[in-house]
């Protein structure tokens, strides 16, 4: 079986990465450590351009398109470490659906959504709930959506827009939705992973490049085996991420039987991949990796942010492993 992206994919990335690259800089993401603001591009440019609505019904204001499209697009959102995150637009779509207004409100970006784990009294720290106005969340098993008291502390990876968050007032938008919520979260994870692989991408060409400017000894230092292994394996990591990818978003759209094991399984190895190819980078450009000034510290950064966000590398293991062990008939309840 040959699996690839369609052409009209291939050119969503290609305009996604276009877009990305003029409006986005590594000098904004040092920016937000020392000045809280909106990550960018920010809401506003990412709505306009269609991005918050490609999985929101055309009805809604939508483009109506699949999550695989969605992630093609996340992938080259990951690689300049934009924000705000194409997560929180996937999960908002799932869990607003049967909503035309709120869901019209998201794809243009006249709402700022954020969507909450943890407790709704008081949340754990959730994407891009920093700059939110409306926030989503589960009490109990019912799905509700009202405003709240933010707390951001001090940010590791300021482009995530990490805040903790009290409801101040809501409203219940439908009862026993913990299978919902489930599936927005499943959605969310492959396209965290999206963005993971496209983060992890840009980190190890980074390092190619520079070990191939960096002389040591009179030879470029991308020719000595210990420098050329470890691109190699941290390269590797991102083609079989690339596959796991595309497999958890294909089952998002047409397999939601497997949904579960590939999007646990995408989360778990993204986090893997990506803290290897930031660690590379570091390693590989040496005494500069370890500056202010120099880019690596924002890949890294990312990385260990990634990894903790919506369930750790080993619960997601261990999902991956009683699903396997269960078969397939158990997996569209997990």
């Amino acid at each position: 079986m040959n699996f690839d992206l369609e052409e009209a994919q291939h050119e969503f990335a290609d305009a996604a990465r276009k877009f990305y690259e003029e409006n986005v800089s590594s000098q904004q993401a040092r920016a937000l450590l020392d000045e809280t603001g909106e990550a960018a591009p920010g809401l506003k440019l990412l709505a306009e351009l269609g991005f918050y609505g490609v999985t929101v019904p055309e009805s809604a204001g939508g483009i109506d398109q699949s999550v695989l499209d969605l992630v093609v697009i996340a992938e080259q959102g990951g690689r300049v470490l934009a924000g705000p995150s194409l997560i929180t637009a996937a999960r908002a779509a799932v869990l607003l659906e049967g909503q035309p207004d709120r869901l019209a409100a998201l794809a243009d970006g006249s709402t700022a959504f954020a969507v909450l784990d943890g407790s709704a009294e008081w949340s754990a720290p959730s994407i891009d709930a920093q700059h939110a106005t409306d926030f989503i969340a589960m009490d109990g098993d019912s799905l509700i959506v009202g405003t709240g008291e933010v707390a951001a502390g001090e940010p590791i990876d300021a482009t995530r827009g990490l805040a903790t968050v009290r409801l101040t007032s809501r409203e219940v938008l439908r009862t026993e939705a913990t299978d919902l919520w489930q599936r927005a979260r499943d959605v969310a994870m492959v396209v965290l992973a999206a963005e993971g692989l496209g983060t992890a991408g840009r980190a190890v060409e980074l390092a190619v490049e520079y070990a191939r400017m960096r002389e040591a000894f009179g030879r470029p230092i991308g020719s000595y085996q210990a420098v050329k292994h470890r691109l190699v394996d941290a390269w590797v990591g991102i083609d079989q991420l690339r596959s796991l990818v595309w497999w958890a978003a294909t089952a998002a759209d047409s397999a939601p039987g497997d949904l579960a094991l590939a999007a646990s399984a995408a989360k778990a190895y993204s986090a893997r991949v990506l803290e290897d190819a930031a660690e590379t980078l570091v390693q590989v450009c040496g005494g500069i990796g370890f500056t202010w000034e120099h880019d690596a510290h924002l890949y890294w950064r990312r990385a260990k942010v990634d990894r903790m966000l919506l369930g750790t590398e080993s619960e997601h293991l261990d999902r991956v492993a009683r699903l396997s062990l269960d078969g397939p008939a158990s997996r569209i309840a997990r």
